[in-house]
């Protein structure tokens, strides 16, 4: 369909990405789902055959993008939309976007690039679409490879706004067919911004660079792809092979006449504990048992190492996946800002950035017309630095008043000045609400506290109160008492 859809679009004078880049898709295709059909199934020889094996694999190539998403758009990211807030995230929530911007994010890291597209389905409700690297043809693009207007033809209505033609091509002759009935071929959006997308990772195409498709985050990785499965497999069959295994001169083998007259073993040329000895001058011997040790040792420290390069060449640094006897697992510690992993997540989240903002955008347009929307992504920044510690570094600053409460507000709780500054009355009114709630008066209490009540040890002598009071009293205190 790829190439027929290639073809039809050139006919039309329409300029795509080379077919180099769309091949290099299906690799990275392969790769992503673990099956590569000319790296993952090998063949042995046993002493008389070639026998066909699979390879065992980690399957990285998922694991490094499943990494990259979760780091980009997870649950702690935000999109502030002043007061288009609720009614976007009530439409983001019906579009399962939380689930399928991770996925979709997940994809175009894997294969170069992946497009979101908002619409308005019959009822004019908005929806979107999410639409990976193979589905993806750019009819024009500006020299900063941003997907611009298609060069097919002016809107008829307004040629500044965009709009969405509809064709419907034959699978098979590529040849265009009417269209389904309830489609209508030109589509105008009044809209000035395109109604799509386009995420790719932010790293340049070393493949094509006039192309506006981007490459797999691990395009310049697969040799150390490789690695990691080659060492993996060769530890697995460390397991395998290890077991004894049993030299048997051909000579002894149980033989049985073929159909064509030719004799073979009886055994099965695929089991891997017999090894067929050639008939030379130990053709009269006994069948040798053999023992492997078994070099796990040795195999650990290699797939560590394929994982470090790895994970250096996807822009995560070394360090990012431990090898043990689990199987491989992610590095959850808090990373340094000075990191390769922290400085490559940053040029990631420019671009993730821009295509959510322009996808809020395109929603409040298509929703109530919006055409002055502020949007503002909050990324989650706790895998630079841990929250405790943000808190902890702001309570001394405030107290060493080195730092305003606001200000520590905002960056606590990663919000603008205005919802700091509710926050902060929030805390005031009720920090008076509680004042106000003890009665340090005793009217409804009519039972003195404990600590006034007076020790029976330092309580006045009748005899001297009477005395005081014969006298008029010595004591300035006591003057002052009876006022």
């Amino acid at each position: 369909m790829n190439g027929i859809l290639c073809q039809y679009l050139t006919e039309h004078k329409y300029s795509i990405p080379s077919d180099e880049t769309y091949s290099h898709i299906d690799e990275w295709l392969d790769w992503y789902q673990g099956e590569v059909p000319n790296f993952h199934v090998y063949k042995v020889y046993n002493g008389m055959t070639m026998t066909s094996h699979k390879r065992y694999r980690l399957n990285m190539a998922k694991t490094v993008c499943e990494d990259w998403a979760n780091l980009l758009l997870n649950e702690k990211v935000s999109i502030k939309a002043g007061t288009y807030e609720k009614r976007l995230n009530e439409i983001l929530e019906k579009n399962n976007f939380r689930v399928q911007g991770n996925q979709l994010i997940e994809l175009s890291f894997a294969l170069g690039s992946g497009a979101i597209v908002e619409y308005l389905d019959e009822s004019g409700q908005v929806l979107l679409d999410f639409i990976r690297a193979d589905m993806i043809y750019p009819l024009s693009w500006d020299n900063g490879g941003g997907i611009a207007d298609p060069p097919g033809g002016e809107n008829p209505e307004d040629p500044d706004l965009y709009y969405i033609e509809n064709h419907y091509i034959d699978a098979e002759s590529g040849k265009e067919q009417e269209l389904p009935e309830g489609v209508v071929p030109l589509i105008p959006t009044g809209s000035a911004v395109p109604m799509f997308q386009v995420l790719t990772p932010n790293v340049c195409n070393n493949i094509d660079l006039d192309s506006p498709l981007g490459v797999s985050v691990y395009a310049n990785g697969i040799s150390q792809l490789k690695g990691c499965d080659l060492v993996y497999d060769s530890y697995m069959n460390e397991y395998v092979l290890g077991r004894k295994r049993i030299m048997v001169p051909i000579s002894m083998a149980k033989k049985q006449m073929e159909k064509d007259g030719v004799t073979a073993p009886s055994f099965d040329p695929n089991d891997t504990v017999y090894y067929l000895m050639p008939g030379d001058s130990r053709e009269a011997s006994k069948p040798e048992q053999v023992d492997m040790s078994i070099r796990a040792q040795e195999h650990e420290l290699g797939i560590q190492r394929s994982l470090d390069l790895l994970s250096l060449k996807c822009g995560m640094g070394t360090g990012r996946y431990k090898f043990d006897s689990g199987g491989v697992k992610t590095a959850t510690e808090v990373i340094s800002d000075k990191s390769d992993l922290y400085q490559n997540r940053q040029k990631h989240v420019i671009v993730v950035n821009a295509a959510l903002v322009a996808m809020a955008k395109a929603i409040a347009f298509l929703d109530r017309r919006l055409t002055d929307l502020t949007v503002e992504v909050s990324f989650d920044d706790s895998i630079i630095e841990d929250t405790n510690t943000t808190i902890d570094r702001n309570i001394k600053l405030v107290q060493a008043g080195l730092r305003s409460k606001l200000t520590a507000i905002m960056e606590i709780n990663k919000c603008d000045e205005n919802e700091a500054k509710k926050e902060l009355e929030r805390i005031a009114q009720e920090g008076q609400i509680q004042a106000s709630a003890i009665d340090w008066g005793g009217a409804e209490n009519e039972s003195e506290p404990e600590h006034d009540q007076e020790d029976p040890e330092e309580k006045e002598d009748p005899e001297e109160v009477d005395d005081q009071k014969d006298t008029g009293g010595t004591n300035p205190s006591d003057k002052a008492v009876r006022k």
